[in-house]
């Protein structure tokens, strides 16, 4: 597979790293032993600077190339959380936290920037400086805008920022970006259906609020059917529904809890007002209270078209262009990148992790054999977003 020599020497190092991290996989903004394990790692390196608390518990890592000419900085973000979710392999390398694992390859994201970083000190032939940035709490913690506003751009001068994320069924040592929407936004939302408990007997003398909360489930599903243009994309997902505890007795309440997702502000707009409107719309009809909640989101990904385009050259560079997807379709999953990209101009890329079982379900495991390659694209992007100039 494609990679830089001097990265294959340690390769095998790289993966240790990774599979340390599995082993001990820590969730959102607690990751207190993965944040000093990329410290010290970052330190034994040479880095001019590593800096720990931003974004509460994100860490970061400066290195100045030997071209001595350029102020200019590049941001390069690995996020390092893990997801609450119980590993079923039977690997040597298995989580040792109960209901907690790497089902996402954020430790494969960390031992990848890990291993750029060990050649990039070494080397230091680029011009300006390399920035690279452990993010906490991407799984709906919102790590990313933590770090932005810890004034994460300002502090360390990033002129442009990247992220990459491994995708499995993209066959190892591939590459996929597109220019504009790459990952959709996500608005997480409680919808609160009050009626008016009874018996179960008695329904005439009630407001059954699971018959309320069932029209209004079928009537969200309307919204990207008949509301959208058909050639948008989102979608709208009930995914719990809480609701009484007898078997006689008409509930005076219902919750249920979903999720949103769109490409675009505006569609993501339209489907909040279309969502409040049916839902009170709908209990109203029936005699009964509807409120909705809207919590925490992530915005939509956007790549700038000239970064995407950089990406895919420099991926090109490494693999060849035969072997870079430079308008995959976009995913409809979201990232807190998202929040980076809204500072700073960059880009979000794919990198191929083969026939692995899909993000977040318990048989996933990252790829090794990506890793020296995801390093050498960390490494090579650097290079040639600062490279020397002649003279």
């Amino acid at each position: 597979m494609p990679a830089i020599d001097r990265i294959q020497d340690f390769a095998d190092e790289i993966v240790a790293w990774r599979q340390d991290l599995h082993a001990h996989p820590e969730l959102l903004y607690d990751v207190h032993r993965t944040a000093a394990f990329v410290a010290e790692k970052l330190t034994a390196f040479g880095c001019d600077e590593v800096v720990t608390g931003i974004g509460r518990t994100g860490v970061v890592g400066v290195i100045r190339g030997r071209g001595g000419r350029s102020n200019r900085a590049i941001g390069l973000r690995a996020d390092m959380d893990a997801l609450p979710i119980q590993e079923v392999r039977d690997l040597a390398y298995r989580s040792t936290v109960p209901g907690t694992m790497h089902a996402c390859g954020h430790d494969g994201h960390t031992a990848m920037l890990l291993g750029a970083a060990r050649y990039l000190a070494e080397t230091r032939d680029f011009d300006g400086q390399a920035v690279l940035i452990f993010q906490p709490a991407e799984e709906g913690g919102g790590g990313g805008e933590a770090m932005v506003e810890d004034g994460l751009m300002e502090r360390f001068g990033i002129a442009s920022v990247y992220g990459m994320h491994n995708i499995p069924g993209l066959p190892l040592g591939q590459f996929a970006i597109r220019p504009g929407p790459i990952m959709a936004s996500t608005d997480r939302f409680t919808l609160t259906i009050e009626g008016r408990g009874g018996h179960a007997a008695l329904p005439q003398h009630a407001v059954d609020s699971v018959v309320v909360a069932s029209h209004v489930i079928i009537a969200l599903q309307s919204i990207v059917s008949r509301n959208l243009d058909p050639l948008q994309s989102a979608v709208v997902s009930v995914c719990t529904l809480d609701a009484g505890e007898a078997f006689n007795v008409l509930p005076q309440t219902v919750t249920m809890r979903g999720t949103m997702r769109a490409l675009s502000q505006p569609v993501r707009e339209a489907i909040k007002e279309r969502i409040t409107a049916l839902v009170e719309g709908v209990a109203r009809s029936f005699g009964a209270v509807g409120s909705v909640d809207f919590g925490s989101s992530y915005p939509v990904t956007e790549n700038d078209p000239d970064e995407a385009s950089f990406m895919a050259d420099v991926a090109a560079g490494l693999v060849g262009d035969d072997k870079v997807e430079r308008a995959v379709a976009p995913m409809m999953a979201a990232e807190d990148f998202s929040y980076m990209l809204g500072r700073r101009p960059g880009a979000y890329l794919f990198i191929g992790n083969g026939d692995s079982a899909a993000l977040h379900h318990p048989h996933y495991d990252f790829n090794d054999a990506a890793a020296p390659i995801g390093a050498a694209f960390w490494a090579r992007l650097v290079e040639t977003g600062l490279a020397k100039r002649a003279g």
